[in-house]
């Protein structure tokens, strides 16, 4: 459900989630990105097709795109196309070593999205055939490809340190990208070193760190996960994805905005019934709830660009970054027919912000239409700002507040 109000950037403001006896009953309170209400019928009739389906089609529709007067960036790396999975330790130039080789052997970068987080990288690029078009389906070609990339990914890497590259064909069940790309840093353990806020922060007021707690709710038979953090984009729908790919079930949740910080309370059990039972269980939990929170983080200057679509793109404005000293942090480019557009956040090479002479001038090489975005937006969780600042989180805030109404729910669906 999450996923299919994200795909269509809603602002998410408000949410009740209360799953018991078999029944559920899911609250969202949801806004367009300039924060007005959601008048469009044929937006809503499509919102309440997809949240009765149970099964994902992939994509929004042509004719919701043209309703919306935009293109809809895609959830889903096409299926008519080959897809590379790339993990490993992260460096400066990784992504234009890569886009290199690909160009060299033919392949042309239709679409590309990567994140970095803790010192590793996982990318998913999408690639067809340089001249005859569509998926690449000879076999020898495919294992060529691995095997140049392999040694790629695994030119700065010491011994024993993880990496994968994985050629995936065209398939109609492909996940969902974005979460796609959480399965593959959690795989990647890019969440070890993640603690969030070290707990000595007694008073919650003006700290801006992620907190995580997990404490077992015995009355209840639940483990509730409490977590605040910096509210921006796709939040919920990162820390949703970390709970669902770790198999723990949300039977009861409350999300809500307060300031720039968003409050999340999760009511949890395992899939097999079970609350936390260790510390050591726990422990993990709240470092990987921190790691999908901060792995989307975007750090440095964002630089929009739509340029003319051609063979070799992705490897020329990657080489333009690094001739110039810049890193790429986290990108996301797709083609359009002739038009290729999308994002990339880059700092110096040692994780600085970069210069703005530099950006300049790497946006003047690069031609197009660039647009330089010097603060990363912050846009929620999505949720309608209300003024003031956070005060001091009483213990169980949200579950206290909302735990007798969704008692009751539960009773009424019980019967």
């Amino acid at each position: 459900m999450v996923q299919v109000l994200t795909d269509l950037d809603l602002v998410i403001s408000k949410s009740y989630i209360c799953s018991d006896g078999g029944w559920l009953m899911d609250v969202f309170h949801v806004r367009d990105q300039l924060g007005k209400k959601i008048t469009d019928e044929t937006l809503n009739l499509y919102i309440q097709q997809e949240l009765c389906d149970t099964r994902r089609r992939g994509g929004v529709p042509k004719e919701l795109q043209t309703c919306h007067k935009r293109k809809l960036r895609p959830c889903h790396i096409s299926t008519e196309h080959t897809a590379l999975e790339i993990t490993g330790r992260d460096r400066p130039g990784l992504m234009s070593d890569i886009s290199a080789a690909l160009y060299e052997l033919g392949c042309h970068i239709t679409a590309a999205v990567a994140w970095t987080h803790n010192g590793r990288m996982a990318c998913i690029i999408q690639v067809e055939d340089g001249l005859k078009g569509g998926p690449i389906m000879v076999q020898k070609r495919l294992a060529l490809v691995q095997e140049k990339l392999e040694s790629v990914v695994e030119g700065h890497h010491e011994n024993g340190d993880k990496r994968s590259v994985l050629l995936t064909a065209p398939a109609a069940d492909r996940t969902h990208t974005e979460r796609r790309l959480h399965q593959m840093m959690y795989a990647d353990k890019d969440y070890e070193p993640c603690q969030g806020c070290d707990g000595s922060c007694r008073h919650w007021n003006g700290c801006k760190k992620t907190h995580v707690t997990v404490e077992t709710c015995k009355e209840k038979g639940y483990s509730l996960v409490n977590v605040r953090s910096r509210d921006r984009n796709k939040l919920l729908f990162d820390t949703v994805c970390a709970l669902t790919d770790m198999q723990y079930v949300v039977f009861h949740a409350a999300v809500s905005l307060k300031g720039s910080m968003a409050n999340q309370e999760y009511f949890i059990r395992r899939q097999d019934g079970c609350s936390l039972v260790s510390e050591t269980e726990s422990r993990k939990l709240a470092q990987c709830l921190v790691a999908a929170i901060e792995r989307r983080v975007s750090h440095g200057v964002r630089l929009d660009i739509c340029t003319e679509n051609k063979m070799g793109l992705l490897w020329y404005l990657t080489r333009v970054f690094r001739e110039n000293g810049l890193s790429i942090t986290r990108t996301e480019i797709g083609t359009h027919g002739e038009r290729a557009s999308g994002c990339f956040y880059v700092t110096d090479a040692s994780g600085n912000d970069a210069n703005p002479r530099t950006v300049e001038l790497v946006r003047q090489q690069i031609g197009g239409s660039v647009l330089v975005v010097n603060k990363c937006p912050n846009s929620s969780l999505s949720v309608s700002r209300s003024s003031g600042e956070m005060e001091e989180r009483p213990r169980f805030s949200l579950g206290n507040l909302l735990w007798s109404q969704l008692e009751r729910l539960t009773s009424s669906f019980g019967h």
